[in-house]
């Protein structure tokens, strides 16, 4: 029998067939591991990131040394594992030129869309730009979730256009591998007559809705517009589910999770987040979606059996004056911390022939403010882990001080392919790049 990543493992089970993807196995891929021997394609890029109210500690996360070769400070040493993966990006800004400041809302808008929104006029997040240059050929552009049980999300294709967070792994898990999963290594497959008829539908309504566009006024027509947008985006999702999915050696399905209560309390947060992880990865692996969004909504997040939550203790606690920092913050961070390396073991233990689902990805993570006990926008910690099969450079300080933060964002989206020069609006637009991190 010829072996190739097309290749199934067959057998009966209660008088049926049963088959199981085989893993990214070495002899599937060219010797570099990045790309599939039989055609030379590259094994598609994963863009992931990572929101994390609340900063970090001042002056206990920027490295010392700038540039290649540089020590974790105390608060990321945690993620020392990772320090060849990761970039870390210090000294940058959160501009708002004098406009109202909606603590914990204004500078995560900058962060995620590079604006600072009036109304529903937002544009769409890193994210979502992201998405439409690799996942519409995906059955998600993109997966959401919320590690503290809730449906909050910075994710959005436009102002209007929100992407909900699923709010507990179970949640996922029904979205991703319900009834319509669709097995890509599957041995048969037969379209779905409810997308078959949802697609037709929405056809007929799309005609319709362009006849009705041509008696609107303009700012009518815009939000018209932006409608028909998302049913084409539907259209378009409900076509790659009528499609054989391609084989994908690396998908298996995973058994059903077992979550810990969703909310706010560290430990189930925790435990949660693994199985958060486990999901993202195996939605990866299964081709069924190449973007993910982790909120991590570290607000409200507390020990267990106690009302004191990592907010208040941001703005409560004084600063220590033995150790110079707030402890049980700098307690709060750690935490964070440990979770995230974490999260990356997991997507780094689904192996790829000698490399892992990591080595494909880049996660971006970003928070709302730098010093959270005076909403601080100056020196605003960045930090980038994964090069997205080789598409950035990794294991590098960089300090630019004063720059918006926008300029990390615009280099991961150039990375991926997307066809953009500019990112950001007014103090917070750029058209530069950071250098130090592009191939």
């Amino acid at each position: 029998m010829k072996t190739d990543r097309r290749t199934v493992l067959r057998g009966l089970m209660g008088g049926g067939v049963v088959t199981v993807g085989l893993p990214v196995l070495d002899c599937f891929l060219n010797a570099n591991g990045d790309a599939w021997a039989d055609n030379g394609q590259a094994l598609p890029p994963v863009f992931g990131t990572w929101f994390q109210h609340l900063g970090l500690n001042p002056g206990m996360w920027e490295p010392k040394v700038i540039g290649p070769g540089f020590e974790n400070n105390i608060q990321l040493k945690v993620l020392d594992p990772y320090r060849d993966r990761m970039n870390i990006f210090s000294g940058m800004k959160y501009f708002i030129e004098g406009r109202p400041l909606q603590t914990h809302t204004t500078t995560s808008q900058i962060a995620t869309t590079g604006a600072i929104p009036f109304g529903t006029e937002g544009g769409p997040s890193v994210d979502a730009k992201i998405a439409e240059q690799i996942g519409a050929r995906r059955r998600f552009r993109s997966l959401e979730v919320n590690l503290s049980g809730a449906r909050k999300s910075y994710s959005q294709r436009s102002g209007t256009s929100l992407n909900p967070s699923e709010p507990s792994p179970t949640s996922l898990y029904t979205r991703i591998f319900g009834p319509e999963f669709k097995d890509p290594n599957a041995a048969t497959f037969e379209p779905d007559p409810m997308a078959m008829a949802r697609k037709s539908v929405l056809s007929n309504v799309s005609e319709h809705l362009n006849e009705t566009r041509k008696e609107l006024g303009a700012a009518d027509k815009r939000r018209l517009d932006e409608y028909l947008t998302s049913i084409r985006q539907i259209e378009q999702q409900l076509a790659i589910e009528l499609e054989k999915p391609a084989p994908l050696p690396a998908c298996r399905v995973p058994e059903a999770v077992k979550e810990a209560t969703p909310g706010t309390v560290l430990e189930d947060v925790a435990q949660n987040s693994k199985l958060f992880a486990g999901l993202l990865g195996y939605a990866a692996a299964c081709g069924q979606s190449q973007v993910f969004n982790v909120m991590v909504d570290s607000m409200n997040l507390r020990k267990a059996g106690s009302a004191y939550t990592w907010h208040m203790a941001t703005h409560e606690e004084s600063v220590d004056e033995s150790l110079g920092y707030q402890r049980d913050v700098f307690e709060f961070n750690t935490w964070a911390n440990l979770v995230f390396l974490d999260f990356l073991k997991t997507l780094d233990a689904v192996k790829e022939g000698p490399g892992s689902l990591l080595d494909r990805t880049l996660i971006l993570w970003q928070t709302d403010h730098s010093d959270a006990r005076v909403h601080g926008l100056e020196k605003v910690p960045l930090i980038t882990v994964g090069s997205a099969g080789k598409r950035i450079k990794t294991g590098v300080h960089v300090l630019a001080s004063g720059d918006p933060v926008t300029r990390v964002s615009l280099s991961v989206m150039q990375a991926f392919g997307v066809p953009i020069n500019s990112w950001g609006e007014r103090s917070n637009g750029t058209s530069r790049t950071i250098g130090e991190i592009m191939v």
